[in-house]
């Protein structure tokens, strides 16, 4: 095998490495898409028709009102018992109770899991805001 390797590529004085004696030959650009029924640019050619977004593509997602009205409401009328039970529950490190606790409440495994996630991050908002009323009293 290496008899074989060597008699392709033999060692010679001006070429001692092995990219210098194998020519580099960089890919051919690929062409748009032509009659051609293989290879990478098979297919037939056509042009790309773009779509305007239609209503059904943005559902679901949150508006800026929507998100207003709901963060006056939880302002307003705060948490519910179930959801006071369950930030309880993620203090003192329950996660995994807080889930079953949600998913009884809830009634779905992946609202139950939704609901814990915002239960934690506003347990998040409650702390940073409890240590930069802190840093204030303390700059005072």
């Amino acid at each position: 095998f290496f008899f074989f390797f060597f008699f392709l590529f033999p060692i010679t004085p001006s070429s001692s490495t092995m990219s210098e004696r194998i020519e580099f030959t960089p890919p051919k650009a690929l062409d748009a898409r032509g009659n051609v029924a293989y290879g990478l640019v098979r297919g037939n050619k056509y042009t790309k028709v773009t779509t305007k977004d239609t209503p059904q593509r943005s559902k679901g997602k949150l508006g800026k009102r929507t998100k207003f009205v709901r963060d006056v409401i939880r302002e307003v009328a705060g948490f519910a018992p179930y959801e006071r039970r369950c930030m309880e529950l993620l203090r003192i490190g329950a996660d995994k109770r807080a889930l079953k606790f949600c998913k009884n409440r809830l009634g779905v495994h992946i609202r139950a899991k939704r609901k814990r996630e915002e239960m934690t991050d506003v347990l998040q908002a409650q702390r940073k805001a409890a240590t930069k009323k802190d840093e204030t009293k303390k700059e005072e």
